[in-house]
């Protein structure tokens, strides 16, 4: 499943080249020290982790309440683990090294000695980035995407979305140990600093009907699905969706009707195939899922799946904020990694986590 999901405030600008020179080398000696006394899985199990990852940009000097920190603790480890002597690599990141995933993994899989993993990593990929633009509809737009592997087929996937109007980064973590179907509840702990009404969450698991209902109109074709939202366009669908559902998830206007084609031409049996149809985006799954509630009688979920908030939480409480307990459990995992280092890296570890301590705080809930 996915484990985790971070809002963050969307932050400019760069990092200075000494403070990141600092945050490779300190992060290699961390993700060493992980990997040498807990093991490579239980590495991968930690970036998962978006209190744990949070945590690490902190300790590595970078600002706690920060979308920054998504983008440059996943670069500086990039960098830190790129000759593979760990067993572990990191393949993308931001913009344009996100879209060079499908070009470096046969590469990369190459260099951990596992090529034959290279197209089911593709797909990994793939399905991750789809699914959090397309299938988990909360406004905002993925532009950065990373996934770590390590040598015995394990992956954990990062990856960050924008609301530029809202100001405002949300984070995705993936954990290949958890992961039983990339379309339903995928989500496990996650974190977020506010929480979005208009959210349309076809990967909840009581929206199972409208995924299942969503395959059944597809295999009718496209000419009767054009019918059918042709019908459900001509007026509001308040009515048919009842009382408190947001109204600004209307119809859309511009649909990939090729998409819905291919996935007629091809058969798909199940939603996750419907996913992965090329064209099949954001616009097309949202109409097929109204029109499935308006004929089927189902219902999607609208509820924001957000749970935690790295700050001192929103003013009706929800998202509660990081729990004192849970932060407790990240500082002390740190502590009890700090004495597998030297002094100097146990120093600067330990000055990252008083300063993650003094400045996340414990909120309420």
């Amino acid at each position: 499943m996915r484990t985790g999901e971070a809002l963050l405030p969307l932050h400019s600008g760069r990092v200075p080249r000494w403070l990141f020179s600092r945050m490779v080398e300190l992060s290699g000696v961390i993700a060493e020290a992980v990997v040498e006394g807990w093991g490579r899985a239980e590495f991968l199990r930690r970036v998962s982790d978006p209190v744990w990852f949070q945590s690490l940009g902190c300790v590595l000097g970078y600002d706690w309440h920060s979308s920054g920190v998504t983008t440059v603790v996943t670069a500086a480890l990039r960098e830190a683990l790129s000759g593979g002597e760990l067993g572990v690599l990191v393949v993308g990141g931001k913009g344009r090294a996100s879209l060079s995933v499908p070009r470096e993994m046969p590469r990369a899989c190459e260099l951990l000695g596992i090529p034959e993993r290279a197209e089911e990593m593709v797909r990994v990929s793939r399905m991750t980035a789809k699914v959090d633009s397309a299938v988990l509809q909360d406004g905002y737009q993925v532009y950065h995407h990373a996934v770590f592997l390590e040598e015995g087929g394990g992956w954990a996937v990062v990856q960050q979305g924008m609301n530029p109007d809202a100001r405002l980064a949300r984070r995705y973590h993936w954990l290949s140990d958890e992961v039983s179907s990339f379309v339903e509840e995928p989500h496990s702990g996650i974190a977020g600093e506010r929480r979005e009404e208009a959210v349309l969450d076809l990967t909840a698991r009581e929206s199972e009907p409208v995924r299942r209902a969503s395959v059944d109109l597809v295999s009718e074709g496209p000419s009767r699905l054009r019918r059918m939202v042709m019908e459900a366009s001509r007026g509001p669908l308040s009515p048919y969706l009842g009382e408190g559902r947001p109204r600004v998830l209307v119809m859309p206007r511009r649909i990939d009707w090729s998409a819905v084609r291919r996935a007629y031409e091809m058969g798909v049996s199940s939603y996750e195939e419907l996913v992965e149809v090329r064209g099949a985006g954001p616009a097309t799954l949202r109409a097929i899922a109204l029109v499935a509630e308006v004929v089927c009688g189902v219902e999607a979920s609208r509820r924001d799946p957000v749970r935690y908030t790295f700050a001192f939480g929103g003013k009706d409480g929800v998202p509660y904020p990081v729990r004192p307990d849970r932060m407790e459990r990240v500082a002390s995992f740190f502590r009890e990694l700090s004495e597998y280092l030297e002094p100097r890296d146990r120093r600067r570890v330990l000055e990252g986590l008083s300063r993650l301590l003094g400045r996340a705080g414990p909120g309420e809930e």
